[in-house]
């Protein structure tokens, strides 16, 4: 089961927890990201490690690495290597026999079912049977970490999932294009209307970004990151008393992450 090849698209925080999940079973998957990573939640993320290097998310290490040929020294160290392989061209090259599409894109961004023996993408976008060989429901609610092995995820509402009474309220969008300057950071405490952040705009504006509630910033994109109006850009928790859950994989990442564990055994054990 150990030697399995296994490819994760995407390092964002739910596929961060779906990668801690696999690494912890004792599997040594291969990360492969964008060569500019948007997460929001940059401290439970792997891709940060295109920026930084290296990070590390409760224990487990990403290494960025510049080919395959510099995998096998981060596994060998008990590390997950991260490439910047947004077409995941190496896959041709590795054949892995798992490929798993985390990069919750709300589409297909190239993934087939010929990539790997086992294809398996999260959330909408996705048709199992057709696509992939299955998909892991990411939306909130009682079908969250459903594996659909014919037909597809709940479509994309736009709309957060509700926590502590408040939904759409929670995520923040860039009220204008421009290059983004951190006030409040994640771990931070902020009031309703609270500056968090600025935009810079092209023409040299500079708009506010306010908080749209009252609690602790669980996530916001990089410091510098060029975003477009709309983009997303930050994340509040209304929950003050849950400052570590800024620093840690959240319930829903570890519930998607069993299911896609699962599906992975279960070939495993299929002898494939």
């Amino acid at each position: 089961m150990k030697n399995l090849r296994i490819v994760v698209r995407g390092g964002g925080d739910l596929a961060t927890g779906v990668i801690h999940r696999l690494w912890r079973a004792g599997f040594t998957p291969l990360v492969l990201e964008c060569a500019q990573p948007a997460a929001i939640r940059r401290q439970v993320a792997l891709c940060e490690a295109v920026y930084a290097g290296s990070t590390t998310v409760e224990g487990m290490t990403g290494v960025l690495i510049h080919s395959l040929s510099g995998a096998v020294a981060v596994w060998q160290a008990g590390q997950v290597p991260v490439m910047v392989d947004e077409a995941a061209k190496c896959v041709a090259i590795l054949q892995p026999d798992i490929v798993i599409d985390a990069i919750i894109a709300k589409k297909n961004l190239g993934t087939h079912m010929d990539m790997a023996p086992l294809t398996i993408a999260l959330g909408p976008g996705f048709t199992a049977g057709t696509d992939v060989h299955a998909v892991v429901e990411t939306k909130r609610g009682h079908n969250l970490g459903r594996i659909i092995r014919t037909g597809s995820a709940a479509p994309n509402s736009g709309i957060p999932g509700v926590i502590a009474g408040y939904g759409k309220e929670r995520v923040l969008h860039a009220p204008a294009a421009g290059s983004l300057h951190i006030v409040q950071d994640i771990g931070s405490v902020v009031e309703q209307g609270q500056l968090i952040a600025t935009i810079t705009t092209e023409q040299g504006e500079v708009v506010p970004v306010c908080a749209t509630l009252t609690g602790i910033i669980r996530g916001m994109i990089r410091e510098g990151f060029a975003v477009s109006k709309g983009f997303k850009i930050a994340d509040i928790d209304p929950r003050q008393e849950e400052l570590a859950n800024c620093f840690t994989i959240s319930d829903k990442a570890r519930c998607i992450a069993g299911s896609v564990l699962e599906l992975v055994c279960e070939y495993a054990n299929r002898g494939n």
